[in-house]
């Protein structure tokens, strides 16, 4: 409780969890306005709302390991700082140029705050190995997830109740201001620090060659090769699962399309619950046990989900798969700080967001063929087998001290 206590005392954690209140508020309600005004204005072209999927995913691949270099040399507070105003202002023009009856703009707002979020991202794990001790490192992520965990479920709410209650010129507005606030708390972070060493050195790089070193600091450490392996993995798991979750209402349980909340509930009361659980736990549970014990829950929560046939326990099973998911992100991020160098930490975050993304994507996008050549219990078990290898895959961090210590 004590250690809890500090966290909360912890001026840096007080504006970074204020920042990203704002953030997420701004996100969802940006990206339900977009999805349904989209809908709206195109009369349901899918063309059109595949556009917002492409506006959100393809800066990642882009700009994610560019972001991480960068992230390295800047200093990071104003780093995030600008990226959230710039997200602000384009949201901004985007209003303006909706005035106009341009409406295909809208991507512009989705596209320039995923490119830019490419580089805020970085510098916010940077700024967490700076400010915060690795002993508490998973606490202050379990306390991010279980933010998250927060508006995975109240975000759809709030972003369809702005857009059909005040429509969308309203939402980008609010959007703007929400993000504006977000910039306005990272203001309260204590200032970037001025050493010399590594951030000057920095400057000097060519940037292909601090590309290089970024991907050679992480292939000769062990520790982030298993876990950067992990987090390939998981993504493939979750993205054979993303656009099959609607077959396990209406094939395997016989009931209609509409009655997909029924498995949405469980797992969005399991994200919450899990989240708070996983801040409980995070002081007295190493990151590699959270992160173990998640994925094994989650494989078989994943496994018994393709394979039931009963309602209820397909509601227990989704809600055990949440429950345990801020587990693997805490866990994770917890151990990826406390074996990365602060002057590395951008890079290392730039490598491993792709090749998570780039996972999920290609799951996904095979998951049909997966679905009509084999059966929906057989996909399900194989992404089941995806966590589960990813558990193997790091559960030799115990014994890898060296790897561990890079």
């Amino acid at each position: 409780m004590i250690r809890k206590n500090m966290l909360f005392r912890n001026g840096f954690v007080q504006a970074i969890l204020m920042s990203g209140l704002f953030s997420q508020c701004g996100i969802w309600v940006r990206n339900f306005a977009v999805l349904l005004y989209v809908m709206d204005i195109s009369g349901g072209d899918s063309f059109a709302v595949s556009m917002i999927s492409v506006a959100e995913y393809a800066p990642i691949f882009l700009f994610s390991f560019i972001g991480g270099v960068f992230a390295d040399r800047w200093r990071p507070k104003k780093t995030i700082v600008w990226c959230e105003l710039l997200s602000s202002l384009s949201v901004l023009i985007v209003f303006l140029l909706l005035e106009t009856g341009s409406w295909k703009t809208i991507f512009l707002a989705t596209l320039c705050s995923s490119i830019l979020s490419q580089f805020a991202q970085p510098a916010g794990m940077k700024l967490f190995k700076l400010h915060v001790p690795d002993e508490q490192a998973p606490l202050c992520m379990s306390l991010l997830q279980t933010l998250f965990s927060l508006f995975m479920v109240a975000g759809p709410v709030m972003g369809t109740l702005v857009y059909r209650q005040f429509g969308i010129q309203f939402a980008m507005l609010l959007t703007c201001l929400c993000f504006m606030l977000s910039a306005l708390a990272i203001l309260f972070i204590p200032p970037d620090r001025s050493g010399k060493s590594a951030h000057e050195s920095a400057k000097s790089a060519a940037l292909l060659r601090d590309m290089a070193n970024g991907l050679r600091y992480v292939r000769e450490r062990a520790a982030l090769v298993r876990l950067t392996v992990c987090f390939a993995l998981v993504g493939l798991g979750v993205g054979i699962l993303s656009p099959l979750s609607i077959f396990l209402v209406t094939e395997r349980l016989g009931l209609s399309a509409g009655q997909l909340p029924w498995i949405s509930v469980p797992y969005g009361l399991g994200e919450i619950a899990g989240g708070i659980a996983t801040f409980a736990l995070a002081a007295k549970v190493s990151p590699l046990r959270l992160l173990l014990a998640g994925l094994l829950a989650n494989a078989f929560g994943i496994l018994v989900s393709g394979w039931s046939s009963a309602l209820w326990l397909t509601m227990a099973a989704q809600f055990v798969i949440a429950l345990f998911q801020p587990a693997i992100f805490a866990g994770n991020q917890a151990l990826v700080m406390k074996h990365t160098d602060p002057a590395y930490i951008g890079r290392v975050t730039g490598i491993r967001t792709p090749l998570m993304t780039g996972s999920m994507l290609l799951a996904t996008g095979c998951a049909g063929a997966l679905k009509h050549a084999l059966s929906l219990p057989t996909v399900y078990g194989l992404a089941a087998m995806c966590f589960l290898a990813g558990s193997l895959v790091i559960v030799r961090l115990n014994r890898k001290k060296t790897g561990m210590d890079g």
